[in-house]
C-alpha cells in the first residue's frame, strides 16, 4: 500500500473561480430573460430565491434578491469545490481543461436544470420549454465548466 500526498488546494482560487462563474451567469441571465437595469438584476435574484422562497421571492424585495444572490454564489462556488476535490484525487482531470471543462459545463447544466430546480420550489424549468435558451443555456454552462477547470487548476498548482 503506498501513502498518496494530496496537493494543498489554494482555496482563495476557488472562490475566484466561483465568483467569476456567478457573475458570468448573472451576466448570461439578465442578457437572456432580464433587463440590465437594477429592477432586472434584482429579479435575477429574486428568481434564484424562488428555489427556497417560492413564488413569495418577487414580493420580497431587496431581502429576498440579497437571499437569491448569495445562493447564487454559494452554487457557482460549489461548482468549482467538486471539480477542485475531484481533480485533487485524480488529477488527469486537470490536462485538458478546453475538452473536460465543457464536458463538466453539460453535466452542470443537467444536474442543475433536472435535479436540483426539480427538488427545490422552482419545480421544472420554464425554459425547457424552449430549444434556444436551452441550447443558449447549455453553450453557457460549457463555458463556466472551463472557468471551473481552470481554477481547479489553479488551485492545485505545485507551489
Amino acid at each position: 500500500m503506498s501513502l498518496h500526498v494530496q496537493r494543498p488546494v489554494e482555496w482563495l482560487q476557488v472562490v475566484l473561480g466561483g465568483l467569476i462563474v456567478a457573475i458570468g451567469d448573472i451576466a448570461f441571465a439578465t442578457s437572456v430573460w432580464f433587463s440590465w437595469d437594477a429592477a432586472g438584476i434584482e429579479k435575477v435574484f429574486q428568481a434564484i430565491a424562488v428555489g427556497v422562497l417560492g413564488k413569495a421571492s418577487y414580493d420580497g424585495g431587496i431581502q429576498a434578491a440579497l437571499l437569491g444572490a448569495c445562493l447564487h454564489v454559494l452554487m457557482a462556488t460549489s461548482f468549482v469545490v467538486i471539480y477542485t476535490l475531484a481533480a485533487r484525487r485524480s488529477p488527469g482531470l486537470l490536462r485538458r481543461p478546453f475538452v473536460l471543462g465543457p464536458l463538466y459545463g453539460v453535466v452542470l447544466y443537467v444536474v442543475m436544470n433536472f435535479v436540483v430546480m426539480p427538488l427545490s420550489r422552482v419545480g421544472r424549468s420554464p425554459a425547457l420549454a424552449h430549444l434556444d435558451t436551452i441550447t443558449l443555456s447549455v453553450i453557457a454552462h460549457m463555458v463556466f465548466g472551463v472557468v471551473c477547470v481552470l481554477f481547479a487548476r489553479r488551485a492545485l498548482a505545485r507551489r
